[in-house]
């Protein structure tokens, strides 16, 4: 700290701002450089953040109640949040638990499709207010049950519009905001587990050009068994059982304690060992498949400091059994942020990236759904028919090297011949 305030963030946990990419060998030593400059990127330090939140609590309220920074820390900056409120915000209580009722005093009135028009509006006055060139939306709020999909109401893109027009009770709060960007084609992602993305929403954003990404920030257990089981499996060992159970005291792990939202965090937890499970037919025979629990409670003495204890079971050589057990404790929050800024940089630059395909006449961007976020992702959102890729490695280095095409670089294969 120095006597004006708080220094620049380090930035630690960020793949943008701390991490380094390989870029070839020279005479003998691996060279380095970092992430952020391969292409240029945007700076964090301009970057203006604002939002949305269905609580009218000032910024510097809202931090002393979450307790998730450091006292001396807090002091320092509430002369930096005092005074600053987040604008209204879409709630329906049918979505969350009933345990955030409480929290609910900074609403937008009227039906869905105001809320929309208001969303709408808010981005333009934002953008026009601090004279922004781009904006980014990100859902970081509660996760939400999941929504039903159904024929007639968000199958497509027109019934969901006419759905909305007709205030239609299962358009979720995060469906709204992702309407609103897709009319102001400006970037959407969602960091929560909830199906957001319906049919209709995702032709929406196919329709208008949007960036969308999702599904779920991946943080910590998960990212940790993305690695692990891959290597597991790569390594013909068979995974027989993954158990996962965390506790957590803050509003995350309250609004979990609801079977509806637990729900929506289980799949997106489950799921994340798919891939790896299906790229292995030695192992594991058709429709076979690890027993995986997960286990989200609700404790509120340990605050933001979330408790992740996971037990793989393996069948190994000879019939003989392995088993390894893991304890991660780790603020869930400063994991989380450092995702958000890496996703609202590289969703903005993907927005400026430009491809031809061979046989084409004209340069275009990438597809809508942006699958090169799948890093950063719990439950990688892709175009229909496409692979689901969670194995971590693979998620990085298809990131990696598709920067790397960027500035004529050949993809990092890892062959080294040239020392062979």
């Amino acid at each position: 700290m120095t006597k004006d305030g708080p220094k620049r963030p380090n930035f630690h946990g960020s793949l943008t701002q701390a991490s380094t990419v390989r870029l070839g060998n020279f005479k003998g030593e691996e060279v380095h450089a970092p992430f952020s400059s391969l292409l240029p990127m945007v700076n964090p330090t301009d970057i203006v953040v604002g939002g949305w939140d269905i609580s009218k609590m000032d910024l510097a309220a809202a931090m002393e109640r979450s307790k998730v920074l450091d006292w001396e820390l807090q002091r320092q900056l509430v002369p930096l949040m005092r005074g600053t409120v987040p604008l209204p915000a879409a709630f329906d209580q049918n979505f969350v638990a009933a345990n955030q009722a409480d929290r609910a005093d900074n609403l937008i009135p009227g039906t869905k499709a105001d809320q929309v028009a208001q969303i709408r509006k808010d981005i333009r006055e934002f953008k026009q207010k601090n004279g922004l060139d781009k904006v980014v939306v990100l859902w970081t709020a509660n996760t939400e049950r999941f929504a039903e999909v159904r024929t007639g109401l968000n199958d497509t893109a027109d019934n969901l519009l006419a759905s909305l027009e007709k205030n239609e009770a299962e358009i979720a709060p995060s469906q709204l905001y992702g309407i609103a960007c897709c009319q102001e084609n400006v970037p959407y992602i969602n960091g929560a587990p909830q199906n957001t993305f319906v049919p209709g929403l995702i032709e929406l954003a196919e329709r208008t050009s949007t960036l969308i990404g999702g599904d779920d920030f991946k943080s910590g257990q998960t990212k940790m068994k993305s690695v692990l089981v891959d290597f597991l499996v790569g390594a013909g060992i068979k995974p027989v059982s993954i158990v996962s159970y965390n506790h957590l005291g803050n509003n995350d792990g309250l609004n979990l304690s609801a079977p509806q939202t637990f729900r929506s965090k289980e799949i997106s937890k489950s799921n994340v060992v798919d891939d790896m499970v299906d790229s292995n037919k030695i192992l594991y025979k058709a429709g076979e498949h690890p027993d995986h629990l997960v286990v989200i409670k609700y404790l509120p003495y340990v605050g933001d400091s979330k408790r992740a204890m996971d037990e793989y079971t393996s069948e190994i050589f000879m019939g003989g059994k392995n088993t390894i057990t893991m304890h991660n404790v780790c603020e869930d929050s400063l994991l989380a942020a450092p995702l958000i800024l890496d996703l609202v940089l590289l969703a903005e630059l993907i927005t400026r990236i430009e491809l031809l395909r061979d046989g084409e006449k004209a340069f275009h961007g990438f597809h809508p759904i942006a699958v090169l976020l799948s890093y950063l992702t719990k439950a990688p959102l892709v175009p229909k028919d496409k692979p689901v890729v969670n194995a971590l490695a693979k998620q990085r280095a298809m990131l990696e090297n598709t920067l790397r095409a960027c500035i004529g670089l050949a993809p990092d294969n890892n062959m080294q011949l040239e020392h062979k």
